[in-house]
């Protein structure tokens, strides 16, 4: 079985998007990058094509397109946090030139959207006790950047 590669196009900031990636998540690297051949119409030769990376275990390619289509917020990227200091982390490393949006999703400087979650909020929202998983969706959605002690009291306190 073939894994499955996420594939980005940019207009022309692949090779600085995969650095900016592989800085943030630990266990990455940038395993690839393919240059333009020489007598393809409307292309410099010898430029960067394309960029293959991996984030932590997941592959992406990122392609120096053109400004023909642009990345939306309909297709995101979860990472999924076990603490606090993880949220912070990528919420702060992927914001930097980005755009804050609510319920702790962003979109990068590149137009890349992430969704950076606790790996408590599922559990916690999913919870058969409704005005318990009520009290933190409630919570969730007066939020930015999530903040776990503040979806953990919700629930507690419901």
């Amino acid at each position: 079985m073939h894994p499955i590669t996420s594939f980005l196009w940019l207009e022309t900031q692949a090779e600085q998007a995969a650095n900016f990636y592989t800085s943030i998540f630990t266990n990455s690297e940038i395993k690839k990058v393919t240059r333009t051949p020489e007598g393809i119409p409307g292309m410099r030769s010898g430029a960067v094509l394309t960029v293959e990376f991996n984030l932590n275990g997941t592959n992406f390619v990122a392609l120096n397109g053109n400004a023909q289509y642009k990345p939306t917020p309909a297709i995101s990227f979860v990472v999924n946090c076990d603490t606090q200091d993880e949220v912070d982390h990528y919420w702060n490393s992927l914001l930097d030139g980005g755009n804050a949006m609510a319920c702790g999703w962003l979109t990068d400087k590149y137009g890349i959207s992430w969704q950076i979650t606790p790996t408590l909020l599922p559990k916690l929202i999913s919870d058969p006790n409704q005005a318990k998983a009520n009290a933190v969706m409630q919570a969730m959605m007066q939020m930015i950047k999530l903040d776990i002690p503040t979806l953990q009291k919700a629930y507690d306190e419901a």
